[in-house]
């Protein structure tokens, strides 16, 4: 049976004139708010559009940060919920649209993560994902600024179905992507900051795969444009959907601030699991050795 939903991801470059390493706490906040202010055109355009689930990308609100260990960047972590998660819920409430947000999360002093947030079509936070896998080599110094996550991989109920997030390196490991399916994920989000010429061939490899051993949809989002003054490389942009038969649906451009927008029919899982009985024909007896150091 058919059940459509109407789903948008938004990819961003970083706006000019932003502050980079060694950067006062008040220059940090007004990066925080330059990034944010670009964003709300394109919140505003999903929700005129009518799109139901919106996911940003990965720290939506700040510059991809990691290619330095400048501690200046702690001032950018906020609780969460807090105040980036109630400036979404506004746009949450007032377009009746479920809106995945990607933060800087500050638990207390010292304990930072890499968050997403996710708020209900009526303004509610419904919880949060902690990226759980912290890569930690060269350009990618992510280990420096954040804890791996502790919160397991939660599945939310949302006014238009039950979504999962990941978060960027997590994709590169499939248990937990197995783990979101069998908690009934019918979407999982994946915000992400990566550049060309490391991970574009694996970009629509991976998550594709994803997509077909667990029967769900995935929304793959990656930034745009060369972040100054890390110029760590190109963001390649290229955020897409892909159904449960591993198809991309719908792809942005390469080098664009975009919006994009699709149209996912969620009966498809059940057709494809009805052909592929991955669930059915797990043997998890026989994995124990998947989880020993």
């Amino acid at each position: 049976m058919s059940r459509m939903l109407k789903s948008g991801l938004i990819q961003m470059s970083l706006p000019e004139g932003t502050c980079g390493d060694g950067a006062s706490a008040d220059e940090v906040a007004a990066t925080v708010e330059a990034m944010t202010a670009k964003h709300i055109p394109f919140i505003e355009d999903a929700g005129r559009q009518g799109v139901q689930v919106l996911c940003l990308q990965e720290v939506f609100n700040t510059p991809y940060f990691c290619p330095g260990q400048d501690s200046s960047w702690f001032a950018a972590a906020e609780p969460v919920p807090g105040p980036a998660t109630e400036r979404m819920a506004e746009y949450a409430r007032r377009f009746g649209m479920v809106i995945v947000v990607p933060v800087y999360e500050r638990e207390t002093a010292g304990i930072l993560y890499n968050t997403a947030a996710v708020i209900d079509a009526d303004g509610s936070y419904l919880g949060k994902y902690r990226k759980t896998h912290i890569p930690q080599v060269a350009g990618f110094w992510e280990k420096y600024f954040f804890r791996p996550g502790n919160l397991g991989y939660p599945v939310f109920d949302t006014a238009f179905g039950r979504i999962g997030v990941y978060i960027c390196y997590d994709r590169h490991f499939p248990e937990g992507a197995r783990a979101l399916g069998l908690a009934g994920a019918e979407i999982v989000y994946n915000p992400s900051a990566t550049v060309a010429g490391l991970s574009d061939h694996l970009w629509t490899i991976e998550q594709p795969a994803h997509a077909v051993a667990n029967g769900y949809f995935m929304g793959c989002i990656n930034r745009v444009g060369t972040e100054k003054p890390w110029n760590l490389g190109s963001f390649y942009g290229s955020s897409y959907f892909v159904s449960p038969r591993g198809e991309i649906v719908a792809q942005a451009s390469k080098d664009q601030d975009e919006l994009l927008v699709a149209d996912l029919d969620l009966g498809m899982i059940d057709e494809v699991r009805s052909v592929w009985q991955f669930y059915r024909d797990r043997r998890p007896e026989a994995y124990d050795g998947l989880v020993k150091p």
